[in-house]
């Protein structure tokens, strides 16, 4: 089986903003201009799904359009991005060093912004996601968050929560970028 993530466009906002939860539009060029690079490349029929964010659903609906032949977009929450509570809409820099690291220390149950998700209640969100496609038994393109992609490269690779801050995936994903999987 294979699995396509393809993260959302930029959105509509400042650089270097905290934005996981809150629904911000993306940038409406670069979402038609992912969609075009992205609509070929899924084979005939495969299942789209997305996040119900709206960065995710111009994209996702964008590629239906091109697409017809695919089955979807069907809306997930499970492939939301993270909650990031009190720090959604702050700039990063703007949040206090000592509460970033408090997070970090305490990565796999701490909240995330106070009142976020922990990065495993994330993980088991995600987990769920990853376990109902495996289930399927059929290819899947998913249009979601960096957050997701990278939960989902811990999943592939049997982790279920990292322990601490140091597991989690560290490689940038670019918006529009996409990666195709393949599990047995």
């Amino acid at each position: 089986m294979r699995l396509w993530l393809i993260r959302h466009a930029p959105v509509e906002a400042p650089p270097g903003l905290c934005y996981g939860a809150s629904d911000l539009p993306a940038q409406a060029a670069e979402t038609q201009r992912a969609a075009i690079a992205m609509a070929p490349r899924l084979p005939h029929g495969v299942a789209l799904h997305s996040s119900p964010l709206q960065r995710c659903t111009a994209l996702a609906g964008t590629i239906g359009a091109l697409r017809p032949d695919l089955d979807g977009p069907t809306l997930d929450p499970r492939l939301a991005e993270m909650d990031f509570g009190a720090w959604e809409l702050q700039s990063w820099q703007q949040i206090a060093r000592a509460d970033i690291d408090a997070w970090t220390t305490g990565f796999a149950d701490m909240p995330a912004g106070v009142r976020g998700e922990s990065t495993r209640i994330f993980m088991q969100r995600v987990g769920a996601a990853w376990d109902a496609w495996r289930a399927t038994g059929r290819d899947a393109a998913w249009v979601t968050h960096a957050g997701v992609i990278r939960a989902v490269r811990l999943l592939q690779r049997g982790v279920r929560c990292p322990r601490d801050a140091a597991e989690w995936p560290a490689q940038p994903i670019a918006h529009g970028e996409w990666l195709e999987i393949a599990v047995d």
